[in-house]
């Protein structure tokens, strides 16, 4: 079968090999890909690639191994699941545990956005807690996890402020029911709650946003510059606020998939895909993505399945 692997150049990052079928272990089926969805920061990883880093962890495709120990969904059945690795490839093995079944109404591109972009914003607004009534700053809002973040907290009835770089790239963010500003100085707080993934000099900014007694949850670092607070200045800030650190994983994901899946089934929830081409295009693909040139999602497609 084919596969991507990383070749550490920058301008071509991935390039396919022939390697042999994974095969899957006990709780794991064989999934044939037909659609992947590359995110952001697997794209860092192809700057420097470990030894043996087989990079995809957001697939959509047809079950043609059952598990052998009996669990999860038979062969033929449509299915979106998070593997740990390995993704970008005709075949995948996908634990049990990280997959869901999709039903005929979700295709694979939409269904294929949505597992790390997806999961991550289901978590996420579970560490915040009720948002109803509630004023919440959104900052890095451009990217997938943006997306979703912003139309299920406005569903949630948040108040949301959405700091994107552009106008353009605040566009659907707006159409979602998002107010949108573009560098987080122009944002008007006090907010309850602020979800942080620029890091640099822009979250001890956004911390000076939060009401007193409110929350910061920070999960992400997209500008990859490091933090740096300032004990002193935090004193003439906001009291008592709540500094959060956040990341989504954490297996299993079937529950939250199968969530996601509902919620975009019942027309509740739409991933942001920017892009759909096929796979010949990754390494293209891939560097648009790391240089904020795709707003939203970008799916490639593998000719495999259905």
């Amino acid at each position: 079968m084919r596969r991507l692997i990383p070749t550490g150049e920058a301008a071509c990052p991935v390039a396919f090999a022939q390697v042999s079928q994974p095969v899957p272990e006990p709780g794991e089926v064989l999934v044939e890909v037909e659609a992947f969805a590359p995110n952001r920061g697997e794209t860092f990883l192809l700057e420097r690639p470990r030894p043996g880093l087989l990079p995809g962890k957001d697939i959509a495709g047809l079950v043609v191994r059952a598990a052998a120990d009996g669990s999860g969904p038979d062969v033929g059945t449509r299915v979106v699941g998070h593997p740990a690795q390995g993704g970008w490839a005709e075949y995948a093995a996908v634990p049990v545990h990280s997959l869901a079944v999709l039903p005929d109404s979700v295709d694979s591109a939409r269904a294929a956005a949505l597992p790390l972009a997806g999961i991550t914003a289901l978590r996420l607004l579970r560490t915040a807690g009720s948002l109803a009534g509630r004023r919440v700053l959104l900052t890095g809002a451009s990217g997938g996890v943006g997306h979703y973040v912003t139309e299920l907290a406005v569903g949630a009835g948040a108040e949301l402020t959405a700091v994107t770089a552009t106008p353009v790239r605040g566009e659907r963010l707006a159409e979602l029911g998002a107010h949108v500003v573009h560098e987080v100085a122009a944002a008007r707080g006090p907010f309850d709650v602020v979800l942080e993934s620029t890091g640099g000099s822009g979250l001890s900014l956004a911390l000076s946003k939060v009401r007193p007694g409110g929350m910061l949850v920070w999960f992400g670092q997209a500008s990859r510059t490091p933090v740096s607070l300032d004990f002193f200045q935090l004193l003439g800030g906001p009291e008592n606020v709540t500094i959060q650190h956040f990341h989504y994983a954490g297996a299993p994901y079937a529950a939250d998939l199968a969530v996601l899946v509902s919620l975009v089934e019942q027309d509740r929830l739409h991933p942001e895909i920017d892009r759909v081409t096929d796979w010949a295009q990754s390494a293209e693909t891939l560097v648009d993505l790391r240089e904020r040139r795709i707003r939203g999602k970008a799916v490639l497609r593998t000719g495999g399945a259905r």
